[in-house]
């Protein structure tokens, strides 16, 4: 795969995730990104690293944005007042749309320990209040290219020829890319979009800039082909390199951020949370945990 070089993505900037240690709610948590200016990081608003056992997230709202989750290590267990429930493996996602207003939960699996990557991706004011759905890419199903000493499994948009499963209301490319030491991979990204590339493990360089694990690098939309190349090369010659590139079109709307809703105006924000309290997203639900041999 060969693109010229007026065609490379380059890294604007990078950043470092903050460790921020265990809370009520978690063993370990780790900011990888946080929307201080919502308008650097558009589409995506967060990137939430945590590592819990008990007691997790329980019963909670969203409106507004949708939430993609994905298993590094344990297991999660998650369920909504939609009716779905369900337990997903290392490498797989959760693609859940709030939209107009879910109540879910997640737990770690017979609260043991799950691991795991939640990004919070904003959608667009004409869908903020689409119908609420889950989307399960497990393991089995994941659409995954495979190149020399690389893998790649696609959730969402297409590379290489490669499709992901993921169903989305706007336009994103989204992947985890694992490379063997010495290898590389030219990853197409439309000129359009604005990526990030977070380091999950291993060192990597990223657009011609080496990263190691923990750090982000973020490419803003470029003028020019309809696509651009980023390079990704693992460094390392003894260790292996995992990174999650994910790259959308910029909305380029106002945000309003308040606790677990994300609008357009404050006055949105406010009939999210009176909404909720008065049942319209509706009821918190009974549902037991999810069985297992004891």
């Amino acid at each position: 795969m060969t693109t010229p070089l007026a065609d490379q993505r380059i890294l604007n900037r990078v950043t470092d995730k903050q460790q921020l240690g265990p809370d009520a709610q978690v063993d370990d948590k780790a900011l990888v990104f946080v929307p201080t200016d919502p308008a650097l990081t558009d589409p995506f608003l967060v990137l939430v690293e945590d590592w819990f056992s008990t007691p997790g997230f329980e019963w909670h709202p969203h409106r507004g944005l949708e939430t993609v989750t994905t298993v590094i290590d344990g297991v999660l267990e998650h369920g909504d007042n939609l009716g779905h429930a369900g337990a997903l493996e290392p490498g797989e996602v959760q693609w859940m749309t709030a939209g107009h207003g879910i109540v879910h939960r997640e737990l770690a699996y017979r609260d043991e320990h799950a691991h795991v990557l939640q990004m919070w991706l904003n959608l667009p004011a004409a869908k903020k209040l689409t119908p609420s759905r889950y989307q399960d890419l497990t393991n089995a199903a994941m659409p995954r290219l495979q190149a020399p000493g690389v893998r790649i499994d696609v959730h969402a948009g297409t590379v290489d020829g490669v499709t992901g499963a993921a169903d989305t209301h706007h336009p994103v490319q989204g992947l985890v890319a694992t490379l063997d030491p010495g290898s590389s991979y030219d990853l197409q990204v439309p000129a359009e979009h604005r990526l990030f590339a977070y380091v999950m493990n291993g060192r990597l360089l990223v657009g011609g800039r080496e990263l190691r694990a923990g750090r982000t690098g973020w490419s803003d939309p470029v003028a020019g082909p309809e696509n651009t190349t980023l390079q990704l090369a693992a460094v390392d010659p003894d260790e292996s390199a995992r990174v999650m590139v994910y790259s959308g079109e910029p909305l380029r709307e106002p945000v309003a951020l308040g606790g677990p809703f994300v609008m357009n105006t404050e006055v949105e924000i406010t009939k999210a949370f009176n909404d909720f309290r008065s049942g319209a997203f509706g009821p918190v639900p009974r549902l037991a945990r999810l069985a297992y041999d004891r």
